[in-house]
């Protein structure tokens, strides 16, 4: 379900409630009811968009308990829905009350009680391009916080935007709904991966708005789960399935923060593996930890760590002084995972 266009017959500047609606309809309505359409007046009245899906979140219902209010005050003639092809809805018009029935009798739903989780779904995007006139673009840019976006998508991208760039994160904003911090990740998220054609930004936006990304912390866990290099961290920690967040977290900290391709973290998955059945990614962050600590760039990095590990536990075995005291290695796995285990 897409981005619903919210919008009424006589609109108002603020958000005003209908003293027909306090006194005919709110007694029979439920709290679902009542939230999900008063939620929906303060959104026309700010001219915002919203989705099924964002709906159920900010309220923490299900996509079907916010469908079975709206179609409540449908059969109450509150408001209409408008639906795609494929009987998706695209649009929310909220009736003028001057106009509106008398309430229908209608038996009011229970209220939710036990809410449940609900997956982001496949939405349509509420508009297709507009043709955004110069005017528009000029308008666009004068805006602060508009002008610091297009600035950042400048350094991003490292070149002067065009008209037709500017026309694609118009859009972006515009009709997509998303915001300046959801674009600024949006097009880093692009340039990360060698894309730097706004062709291609506007297509994974579209993608992301069909399925319900509103905010960055939502596109990052899309971007982890669905990236191939996790899946292949995963399964070199025997790990099958969807990862979760605290695995997605860990094979981003290693690879962002820590900047290590997918080469390192595999051998550190392979020493994981030999060494141990349990508490694998606590296990490979330690020896990727350790790594990072010693400078290690590139795979081949890792072999002069080894060498001086061996020459190390060599002279150590060799010293008959039991009370002699030596400085920890931060590179001893043996210890290591006897730490990890005994969490």
């Amino acid at each position: 379900m897409g981005l619903l266009t919210i919008y009424q017959d006589n609109y108002t500047d603020s958000t005003v409630i209908s003293n027909r609606f306090i006194d005919e309809y709110m007694l029979a309505a439920n709290d679902a009811q009542l939230k999900i359409y008063l939620y929906l007046i303060r959104m026309m009245s700010a001219r915002l968009s919203t989705s099924i899906c964002d709906i159920a979140d900010t309220f923490n219902y299900t996509e079907k308990d916010v469908m079975r209010a709206l179609k409540y005050w449908e059969k109450n003639r509150l408001l209409t829905l408008d639906y795609d092809e494929n009987k998706n809805v695209i649009g929310i018009h909220l009736m003028d009350f001057a106009a509106a029935p008398a309430p229908a009798q209608i038996a009011p739903v229970p209220s939710v009680t036990v809410p449940s989780v609900t997956p982001l779904a496949s939405i349509v995007p509420i508009a297709s391009k507009p043709n955004y006139t110069l005017d528009d673009l000029k308008a666009f840019k004068s805006n602060e916080a508009s002008s610091r976006l297009l600035f950042v998508a400048e350094q991003y991208l490292k070149k002067t935007l065009s008209a037709n760039d500017i026309r694609t994160i118009l859009f972006i904003s515009d009709k997509l709904g998303f915001s300046e911090d959801l674009i600024d990740y949006l097009i880093q998220y692009c340039v990360d991966r060698g894309k730097k054609d706004l062709r291609y930004i506007e297509k994974v936006a579209l993608s992301w708005a069909e399925q319900g990304i509103t905010t960055p912390k939502q596109a990052a866990k899309l971007a982890g789960k669905y990236d191939k290099s996790v899946y292949e961290i995963m399964k070199a920690l025997g790990r099958n399935g969807t990862p979760t967040e605290t695995e997605v977290s860990y094979i981003n900290h290693w690879k962002k923060d820590y900047g290590f391709g997918t080469d390192i973290i595999l051998t550190a998955c392979e020493r994981t593996v030999l060494a141990t059945d349990s508490h694998r990614f606590e296990y490979a962050d330690s020896i990727l930890t350790s790594w990072y600590k010693a400078g290690v760039h590139h795979k081949s990095d890792i072999q002069p760590l080894d060498d001086d590990y061996r020459k190390g536990r060599t002279a150590r075995s060799n010293t008959n002084n039991k009370f002699n005291q030596f400085k920890q290695n931060d590179y001893d796995f043996d210890i290591l995972e006897q730490e990890i285990l005994s969490n």
